[in-house]
């Protein structure tokens, strides 16, 4: 015979189990200001990376896919890598993060990562294959390009956007850039006048 109290009791047991791994998801959002979260990826060296491995120094993370026209025309003009070496010149680790799911065309395996890697003279100090989107989904990256600055104690000092130019072409070198600021703030001693923008480029391609 159906029972309805013990289904109404089922319900609430359920509803308080989706309530709590849906705060515990929010709680491990990225926040500005709290503690970056930790990862460990392989690069397109077969090397394994860790975030902690860079504590103490000032860390952007950036969501890559050179596919997207914004992105690619980062590179194509030569913006990022400027950026990416005058930073590297001061001490900052610049770490590429390919979330592009196995199946779809602007995939990159190692050998064709290490390609590109060489082609585009990327100046980052690494690449992290992230074709499970572990790393994308735990910072929550939503474009390529998406930018995090992490500051010397590890927490989250800017995320969003690589300038205020959202467009797929020109200089972005005539742009305000955001990551530039944020790391000269941070180098400075300074607090970061802009946190948070709201990034611009093409979805993320996630494994579904």
């Amino acid at each position: 015979m159906y029972d309805i109290n013990e289904n109404m009791e089922t319900m609430k047991k359920l509803l308080i189990t989706l309530t709590t791994l849906a705060l515990a998801v929010s709680a491990m959002a990225v926040e500005i200001g709290k503690p970056a979260p930790d990862f460990t990826a392989t690069d397109i060296n077969g090397k394994t990376v860790k975030l902690s491995d860079y504590a103490g120094k000032i860390v952007v993370l950036e969501s890559y896919n050179s596919d997207c026209p914004f992105c690619h025309n980062q590179y194509a003009t030569g913006a990022a890598q400027e950026l990416q070496a005058q930073l590297a010149a001061k001490g900052v680790v610049w770490l590429l993060v390919d979330s592009v799911n196995a199946h779809n065309f602007s995939h990159r395996t190692a050998e064709q990562a290490r390609k590109e890697w060489t082609e585009f003279k990327i100046k980052a100090s690494d690449w992290l294959d992230d074709t499970s989107g572990s790393i994308g989904h735990l910072y929550e990256m939503k474009t390529t390009p998406h930018l995090f600055v992490i500051a010397k104690d590890g927490t989250l000092a800017y995320q969003g956007a690589m300038d205020d130019r959202a467009e797929p072409d020109g200089d972005p070198r005539t742009a305000h850039n955001y990551v530039r600021a944020a790391v000269d703030s941070l180098l400075a001693g300074q607090p970061v006048a802009v946190t948070q923008t709201k990034p611009y480029g093409c979805s993320v391609h996630y494994a579904e």
